[in-house]
């Protein structure tokens, strides 16, 4: 007997909710607070959504009493109006994770952190491609898991970006193999407090047992205390100091050890990816991969063949002998750190964007011996130019679009130069998400003349 849904959020994950459903034979009705919503667009381009009642704009809410479930795309936040009645009147609420869990099939590797999801997600999926016939990437790395559930069988591998908005929602959703990479300050504006934050992080593990593994970053004080609390077996990597069990990087290379004993795994020269943020995110792909029975050879040259992921420390192009870097997807101060950190020349910086609540002190403080000029764009410029101030870093200007940002770098860089987009803000307001930001940058960046 087919139960009534109600989803809420007409993006691509919420789509590809409703679609999932439909093919199990449930009754839908899709909501959405935007009262411009083009209905017809949306059954135009997806011609399943015919059967969905669609709803939108401001609308009594009491119609969510008629559904047996609500599932809410990972944009929707919990304390909205609309959620707060679904929860009065005690209905079951799923977010997008928790329903393909529900409806797939196959084994589990969940990977979430503040920082570096989406590099470690595609690293991890190539490692388990080269081993695995039936590997699926989904989750907030683009990929809607809801999407990619059909067809699943006991032998697929579903390789998952988890984010905290998703983890929110969760009841069920248990990974063979999950890590978190690290949590730094982000998305105080949706979670309000660190506390909450860091709960959400953590709820990636809350279903596993010691039959499962997690991996946690040793360097993350509040990872480190916490694998001390899991049932599951812990796995560490560290990119500061040589651990006794777990994986460590030292001197250009990386190492596995057990109970003090160490073998070397690559040198890093070997790697297309850059920083030691980037080691880091291998380690803890290599430790996904271990975990589930990949042989360290096939892992090794998996290692070798990665690239790096589109908008995310990207070589664009070189004009003039300046060097230009696409690190889009940096959108909080700790993920631009790492941009900058990862660069070896001296680098135009180019920051700045939507307010995510987020301080810029520590961002800031890395630009000494390392950013020439700051060239800031968006909502945040004002603030972020208070923060250099405060700190003594005067080298900043505020332009009004990402050209004219990126016009004002070329002209004043010299050969050995790099110009780099590692925003430390979201792209909201300018762009519609970092990857139409990162493009832009890449695209004006090739219309530069070689001199």
């Amino acid at each position: 007997m087919s139960e009534k849904y109600l989803v809420i959020g007409a993006g691509i994950s919420g789509v590809s909710a409703c679609e999932l459903l439909l093919n199990n034979n449930e009754n839908v009705t899709l909501y959405d607070g935007n009262a411009n919503l083009d209905k017809e667009k949306i059954i135009k381009d997806n011609p399943f959504m015919e059967r969905v009642s669609i709803i939108v704009g401001d609308v009594d809410f009491s119609f969510v009493k008629d559904f047996d479930k609500v599932v809410l795309s990972p944009g929707v936040p919990l304390d909205i109006d609309i959620v707060k009645r679904i929860k009065e009147e005690n209905i079951i609420i799923w977010g997008e994770i928790e329903l393909a869990y529900r409806f797939g099939k196959g084994r589990i590797v969940a990977i979430t952190g503040t920082n570096g999801k989406t590099t470690t997600t595609a690293l991890t999926g190539e490692i388990f491609k080269s081993y695995y016939d039936d590997v699926r990437v989904v989750g907030n790395i683009g990929i809607p898991y809801t999407k990619m559930v059909e067809g699943s069988t006991d032998d697929t591998i579903f390789v998952a970006e988890i984010s905290s908005f998703q983890l929110e929602t969760i009841h069920k959703f248990k990974p063979e193999s999950s890590a978190i990479l690290n949590i730094t300050e982000d998305h105080l504006n949706r979670h309000h407090t660190m506390e909450n934050y860091i709960n959400a992080k953590k709820s990636i593990t809350k279903n596993q047992d010691k039959s499962n593994t997690c991996v946690l970053n040793y360097e993350d004080e509040v990872l480190r205390d916490f694998g001390e609390k899991l049932s599951c077996n812990v796995v560490y990597f560290s990119g500061k100091r040589v651990l006794k069990s777990g994986l460590y990087y030292n001197d250009g290379v990386i190492y596995i050890s057990n109970n003090g004993s160490s073998a070397k795994v690559i040198d890093v020269d070997e790697l297309a990816i850059l920083g030691v943020h980037n080691y880091e995110n291998a380690m803890c792909a290599i430790a996904l991969g271990l975990s589930m029975d990949i042989p360290m050879d096939r892992i090794v040259d998996a290692l070798k063949k990665f690239r790096a992921v589109e908008h995310r420390i990207e070589y664009v192009c070189e004009r003039k002998g300046v060097k230009f870097y696409n690190d889009s997807k940096g959108t909080n101060p700790d993920a631009a750190i790492k941009g900058i950190c990862a660069m070896n020349r001296p680098t135009f910086l180019i920051g700045g964007g939507y307010d995510k609540e987020s301080s810029y002190d520590e961002w800031v403080s890395c630009f000494p011996k390392r950013v020439k000029k700051l060239a800031l764009i968006g909502q945040t410029s004002e603030k972020i130019a208070r923060c250099c101030d405060e700190h003594g870093f005067k080298d900043y200007v505020i332009c009004d679009t990402l050209e004219s940002a990126m016009d004002l770098c070329f002209n004043e860089a010299i050969s050995g130069d790099a110009i780099l987009l590692s925003p430390a803000c979201a792209s909201w307001g300018m762009f519609t998400n970092y990857e139409e930001r990162g493009k832009v940058f890449k695209a004006h960046a090739r219309e530069y003349k070689n001199a």
